[in-house]
């Protein structure tokens, strides 16, 4: 038997106590899902849910009782939230499906613990822990944790019906803990769901290729997503423009140290179009800040890997920060990759390497004369006073900022006066 009950975060006192509040007076919980997987490959461990055989509301009056605090989060599907020392654990009861539409599922309690296994979605994410800490495999999670194979529980294509989103799960999962080729059953019976795609929501899409773009390294998955033409099917704007350039950036990010960042790998295999990536974010239903990051990017001027400092400066202020830092990035993942060691390439990263650090340096500097300045001057309210503005502040910006608020008070005075 494989028992974890050594584990620090076994051992945590708030695990403890959900764990005591469920396992007496014939009542039984046992910590499930992604905290055992994480524990058994050494990964870090974060949220703990818990599957229980009791009845929400059982577990509601225990939580009282004991005086913690119990948060209905979906109750409707057995699930209510304990929070303990300011953490929240999730406790679901054991549970079988009804009915289900690809999308959400009727469920009913009293399942034992075999159906509850076979009712969740990969074999990796269904072992369960006891309360002595040992490992409970009824869908041989094991041995694929052994293998890093991510599997189906059961028939893939049954699994796959229950919830379409399971098709983008698998590749997420493949993408975090797997290894080699994907499961060829699985693969297939993604493959065949693909049209089925369309009946999820934008939102739950986009939050599951956020975290496959969050991997360490999704390259494999998304290759797989590609042959599989599952990759079109949700981010039909990578069609034409494909995937090459997502392992140059992750040898990039692991040669560098730059932290995975989702956007970006996205914005690598997509088009620079601002009004289609606007669209797709549209549809994607991005938060602001993601869809405003990606119309930065896509609208970002090109950055010669010869300019000089100085005008870099003038184009950051001008173009804005992100955008440019983003593609840069990029460029520079780019030359890397095709630099094959000879002294030209190695010259490019080297000059691409250097605009990058300037540009994440830059601090955008305040102008310093504004619209209150020029009515001051005697300039009539109207369309003069922005003409005069940007007339100023483009000469500042072309002094490479150099100009102090006197200097330009004072040309104001010479544009004024038709000089």
């Amino acid at each position: 038997m494989t028992n974890l009950s050594a584990e620090p975060w076994f051992n945590d006192p708030a695990v403890r106590r959900v764990l005591e509040l469920l396992n007496r007076d014939g009542g039984e919980g046992r910590i499930v899902g992604g905290a055992v997987r994480n524990s058994l490959m050494g990964l870090p461990v974060s949220d703990i849910d818990i599957a229980t055989t009791l009845v929400p509301e059982e577990v509601v009056r225990r939580a009282k009782e004991d005086g913690v605090k119990a948060v209905p989060t979906g109750i409707d599907h057995g699930t209510v939230t304990l929070v303990v020392d300011g953490r929240g654990f999730e406790v679901t009861t054991l549970r079988h499906d009804v009915e289900t539409d690809g999308r959400r599922a009727q469920v009913a309690f009293g399942a034992g613990w075999a159906e509850d296994a076979m009712r969740r979605d990969l074999t990796i994410n269904a072992l369960y822990l006891d309360a002595d800490g040992e490992v409970i495999d009824l869908v041989d999670g094991l041995d694929d944790i052994e293998a890093k194979r991510v599997r189906f529980i059961g028939d893939a294509n049954l699994r796959i019906a229950e919830d379409y989103l399971r098709v983008l799960r698998f590749f997420r999962f493949f993408a975090w803990y797997g290894d080699g080729r994907p499961d060829a059953d699985g693969l297939k019976a993604c493959a065949a769901a693909r049209r089925h795609l369309k009946q999820l929501s934008a939102e739950r899409i986009w939050a599951e290729m956020k975290k496959l773009l969050s991997a360490p390294d999704p390259g494999r998955a998304l290759l797989w997503m590609r042959q599989t033409a599952i990759l079109t099917e949700i981010l039909p704007e990578t069609e034409r423009w494909g995937i090459d350039a997502i392992p140059g950036l992750i040898a990039a990010e692991k040669a560098l140290g730059w932290t995975p960042d989702p956007l970006l790998r996205l914005a690598s295999i997509v088009p620079r179009d601002v009004e289609r990536l606007k669209a797709m974010a549209s549809r994607l239903r991005m938060s602001n800040a993601e869809a405003a990051y990606l119309e930065q990017f896509a609208g970002a001027p090109a950055v010669a890997d010869d300019l000089k400092e100085a005008a870099l400066d003038r184009l950051l202020y001008r173009a804005g920060k992100t955008g440019i830092v983003a593609r840069l990035k990029l460029d520079l993942a780019s030359a890397r990759a095709s630099s094959g060691g000879d002294m030209a390439g190695m010259e490019k990263v080297g000059r691409v390497s250097t605009l990058l650090s300037r540009a994440e340096r830059f601090e955008r500097p305040s102008f310093p004369v504004s619209g209150a300045d020029v009515l001051a001057a005697g300039i009539p309210a109207g369309p003069a006073v922005g003409d005069l503005l940007k007339r100023l502040e483009d000469e500042w910006v072309e002094r490479n900022f150099t100009l102090d608020r006197a200097r330009l008070l004072a040309r104001l005075e010479e544009l004024k006066a038709g000089g």
